[in-house]
C-alpha cells in the first residue's frame, strides 16, 4: 500500500471512530433525558415524586424518633449531654446561687440530677407519641422539605406538633418526676430558699411544665441529629426508599 493510500485509510478509520463516539454520546444524552440521570451515575433524583419524598420523610422521622428515644433513655442520656442537659430554670438561678453560697449545693445538685433522670425515664415513652404525630402529619410538599437541608424534617415536625406533643408528654414527665423523687428534691430546694432571711419574694416555678419543655427540646435536638445521619450517611439509609430519596438529593 502506497503512503498516500495509507493516509486515506487512516483518515477513514478515524472518521468512523469519531462518528461512533458521537453516536454513543448521543445515546447517552438521550438516556439521560429519559431517565433523569447521567451515564455512569446512580442518581435517580429525576424520578423522585412528592409521594416518594413524603413517605421517605415519615420513614426518616420514625427511625430518628426511635433512635433518639433509645439514646436519651439510657443513663445520662440527658445529664451527660451538655447540649441538652436540663439545668435550673432562669427564674430559679438566684435560688441556686443563694443555696450554693450557704453550702447547700448538694441539694441543688440532687434536684438537677433528678430532673434529668425524669427526662431520661420519659424519653422512651415519648416515642409512640412522636410516631403517632408523624403518621398524622399532613405534608403538602415533601420534596421541598427533603431538599431543605439538615434538620428540615425535624423542624417541620416541631412546628406542626409541639403543642400536641407537650399536652401528651406532660403527664408522662409528671409521672417520671415522681418516680425519681424529683418533686421531693425540688420542694426541698425551694423550702430551704424560702426560709432564708434574705428571701423577699418566694419562687417555685412549675417543675412539670419546665422539665416537659426542656425534655421535648432535647428530643427534637436528638431527632434532628438522627435525621442528619440519614441525610448524609448511606449506612443510615436502611430502606430502599430512603436510599432512593436521600441518597440522591443534591
Amino acid at each position: 500500500m502506497t503512503f498516500f493510500k495509507k493516509q486515506i485509510f487512516l483518515t477513514a478509520i478515524a472518521a468512523l471512530l469519531l462518528a461512533g463516539s458521537a453516536q454513543a454520546q448521543g445515546w447517552r444524552d438521550a438516556a439521560s433525558q429519559v431517565f433523569g440521570k447521567k451515564s455512569g451515575s446512580n442518581s435517580t433524583s429525576g424520578s423522585i415524586t412528592n409521594a416518594d419524598a413524603t413517605t421517605a420523610l415519615r420513614q426518616a422521622l420514625d427511625i430518628a424518633a426511635q433512635n433518639a428515644g433509645d439514646r436519651l433513655h439510657a443513663l445520662n442520656g440527658y445529664f451527660g449531654n451538655q447540649l441538652i442537659k436540663i439545668l435550673m430554670p432562669p427564674e430559679a438561678q438566684k435560688v441556686e446561687s443563694a443555696l450554693r453560697g450557704v453550702g447547700l449545693g448538694s441539694v441543688v445538685d440532687k434536684a438537677i440530677v433528678s430532673m434529668n433522670r425524669a427526662a431520661e425515664d420519659a424519653a422512651i415513652k415519648a416515642v409512640p407519641i412522636f410516631v403517632d404525630a408523624i403518621k398524622g402529619m399532613s405534608i403538602q410538599d415533601g420534596l421541598s422539605i427533603v431538599r431543605g437541608g439538615k434538620g428540615a424534617a425535624t423542624n417541620y415536625l416541631k412546628q406542626k406538633t409541639t403543642l400536641a406533643l407537650t399536652n401528651a408528654f406532660r403527664p408522662v414527665i409528671q409521672q417520671s418526676l415522681g418516680k425519681v423523687n424529683a418533686t421531693a428534691y425540688w420542694k426541698e430546694v425551694f423550702t430551704l430558699y424560702n426560709r432564708m432571711p434574705t428571701t423577699r419574694n418566694q419562687i417555685n416555678p412549675d417543675l412539670t411544665a419546665y422539665v416537659t419543655e426542656r425534655a421535648l427540646n432535647g428530643l427534637f435536638v436528638t431527632i434532628a441529629d438522627e435525621e442528619n445521619k440519614i441525610r448524609t450517611n448511606p449506612a443510615a439509609q436502611v430502606t430502599d426508599l430512603l436510599k432512593k430519596v436521600f441518597g440522591n438529593i443534591q
